[in-house]
């Protein structure tokens, strides 16, 4: 992604496809995902689901700016599964996304390049059945100020379009909210303009 580049492609639900060759099966789910510690349990969900599979083999790639991906063969020869279906997500240029094929095997070995074929036809049937989405990269700011300045702040907010994701109002009041990349400049700017006003930003999105 370059500096200037604030969107991201992304699927919007979760999806399947499915390949079948030679009486193997091979049933591909993709699902957003942004959190690498949730991998485990889709896993789990998949082999309670399919206890009879031979093979769970998935790729994600992570982040807008597409910098993280992981793969996993799960036994098959190497290079024959995770990196097909991780090939497909690069093709397909989208990220926040992981695919895992699961495999029934029909008693015929299908060789490498079979195998390379079948699970690259099963994820790229998963994302042509998902509805792929443009996303904007959202940077997350706090915003710290006094009950006093309430209106000028939520002005901003308002005028910005920020989304809010928190809220909290006292004495000393804070907010929460998503600024896309490209507006960051200006609504930083904005804000240095409004007295006892203090800002950090957490995260990016």
């Amino acid at each position: 992604m370059s500096l200037f580049e604030d969107t991201y492609f992304t699927i919007d639900t979760t999806s399947e496809g499915l390949f079948r060759d030679k009486g193997s099966k091979f049933l591909a789910y993709a699902y957003t995902f942004k959190d690498e510690s949730l991998l485990k349990d889709i896993l789990l969900q998949l082999k309670e689901l399919h206890p009879k599979a031979r093979h769970y083999c998935w790729a994600y790639r992570l982040t807008p700016d597409r910098s993280v991906f992981r793969f996993n063969d799960d036994g098959e020869p190497s290079g024959t599964a995770g990196r097909p279906i991780l090939n497909v997500l690069l093709s397909k240029d989208i990220t926040n996304t992981l695919i895992v094929v699961v495999r029934y095997f029909g008693g015929t070995l299908l060789g490498v390049p079979g195998l390379i074929h079948a699970y690259k036809t099963a994820a790229v049937e998963a994302l042509t059945n998902a509805q792929i989405v443009e996303r904007t990269v959202n940077d997350v700011y706090r915003i710290d100020f006094d009950y006093l300045q309430m209106n000028d702040v939520m002005r901003l907010v308002k005028d910005e379009n920020l989304a809010i994701l928190n809220q909290n109002f006292d004495n000393r009041c804070s907010l929460e909210v998503e600024v896309r990349k490209m507006q960051v400049n200006q609504f930083v700017n904005k804000l240095d303009n409004i007295d006892a006003v203090q800002y950090v930003y957490l995260k990016t999105l």
